[in-house]
């Protein structure tokens, strides 16, 4: 049996919710998610990792086998640090922006992230935000392009992983609008990489050949 972890699926603990899936972390060596990254809606704290031995899937929805108190003492997804050269530079004044970065670099050179803006703490000081990702292993967020042989074709909606061992067994593709489909979904198989957005070894017309996926019944 499967379950589908959705980037951007809203998530709850035992006792409220606690916000959304903003990341996957994966081993890429045994080809399994290890946690998903759940950040709150309106991001007044960080993110925690989740392991995924808390996560059940229903409907849609993402139930983490804990408490809200529980989920707050989970290691947090982020580190956020005083950017020490930005306050050094001549001439700057409180309220500054700092790039934040993502965790990079994996064995085979595999690795994901990359830099979004992170504003001032507490609108004073510049900051830098790094994504917190367990050693050996690498993230994959929301809007993460595809890329077939011939061209991009689309961006990751999440994946389908078996319920037993959370091996990966499909790559959900965002809404497959290019070929009218709600989702597409690519086999573990096919990817090349993820070094640079998730490469494929398939053309765009083998993913639009490829039949639907009932995520439940494999």
């Amino acid at each position: 049996m499967t379950e589908e972890f959705s980037l951007g699926a809203a998530a709850r603990c035992t006792d409220g919710s606690c916000g959304v899936v903003a990341r996957t972390i994966l081993d890429p060596g045994a080809g399994t998610v290890t946690h998903l990254v759940i950040e709150p809606r309106h991001r007044k704290d960080t993110g925690r990792l989740v392991p995924v031995d808390l996560v059940d899937v229903n409907g849609g929805e993402v139930t983490l086998r804990c408490t809200l108190a529980q989920f707050d003492d989970l290691s947090p997804a982020d580190e956020i640090e005083v950017d020490d050269q930005a306050m050094a530079v001549p001439g700057y004044t409180p309220g500054g922006v700092a790039a934040s970065t993502g965790a990079l670099g994996m064995p085979g050179g595999m690795g994901m992230g990359g830099p979004d803006i992170g504003t001032g703490l507490a609108g004073e000081m510049p900051i830098v935000v790094s994504h917190t990702v367990p050693a050996g292993e690498t993230e994959v967020g929301r809007h993460e392009r595809v890329h077939a042989i011939d061209g991009e074709i689309g961006q990751v909606a999440g994946f389908v992983v078996n319920r037993d061992d959370h091996a990966i067994t499909h790559v959900l593709l965002k809404e497959g609008h290019l070929w009218g489909r709600k989702e597409v979904a690519i086999p573990v198989s096919a990817i090349v990489s993820v070094a640079d957005g998730i490469q494929l070894n398939m053309t765009k017309k083998q993913v639009e050949d490829l039949p639907p996926v009932r995520v439940g019944e494999l």
